[in-house]
């Protein structure tokens, strides 16, 4: 009986402990003092990171939206068998010329998506890894669903922003942005030809 008295007391000084942290933080967010990292800043959390034009910092480890490099895929599909929640659809024509697949398609459905980052690993050509982006804001599902193969190389690469504005121009496009080009045929072995003497 003793040990159960000890629980429920530990229970309670273990909530109360945290509800003080929790009402410590938000009365210095109510007197406008709020500490971030060393740094003392005057001005609420909103007002100091001022979104969207100033992005709260991610750490380097983040997950988010993924970034896809089109131009090293072989597809594979073994993203896509990763996928826990089936949310990569990859579409893919064979290769005329030499071996291997051409990417035409490369479509995650965020709206599915979990971020749980199996997909990165199994890939063999490491075409795939989770970016550090976490908005892509969008008025209807369809916005949710992300075809990387035609984005922009530098949308969908990671060296710009995955933004709603470019989602939506991808959709309008019926051609992919970029096509692997064919693989050239060796080239043939011109026969010698003989000094005539």
């Amino acid at each position: 009986m003793r040990e159960w008295f000890r629980n429920v007391l530990l229970a309670i000084v273990t909530v109360a402990q945290g509800m003080l942290v929790t009402l410590r933080y938000f009365f210095d967010t109510l007197r406008g003092n709020r500490r971030l990292g060393a740094y003392e800043v005057d001005g609420t959390f909103t007002h100091y990171f001022e979104y969207p034009e100033k992005p709260v910092p991610v750490k380097a480890r983040y997950r988010g939206f993924h970034r896809f490099d089109l131009t090293t895929c072989i597809g594979c599909d073994k993203c896509a068998r990763a996928c826990p929640v089936d949310c990569i659809y990859i579409e893919k024509i064979r290769n005329p010329v030499g071996k291997g697949f051409r990417v035409t398609g490369f479509k995650i459905d965020y709206s599915k998506c979990m971020f749980c980052a199996l997909c990165v690993d199994p890939c063999p050509v490491d075409c795939i890894w989770m970016g550090w982006n976490y908005d892509i804001s969008c008025y209807s599902r369809d916005g949710l669903i992300v075809d990387f193969a035609k984005l922009p190389l530098d949308i969908a690469w990671g060296q710009a922003t995955l933004n709603p504005t470019a989602i939506a121009a991808s959709k309008v496009l019926t051609e992919p942005v970029w096509v692997k080009p064919p693989d050239q045929p060796p080239a043939k072995p011109q026969p010698a030809t003989t000094p005539s003497a």
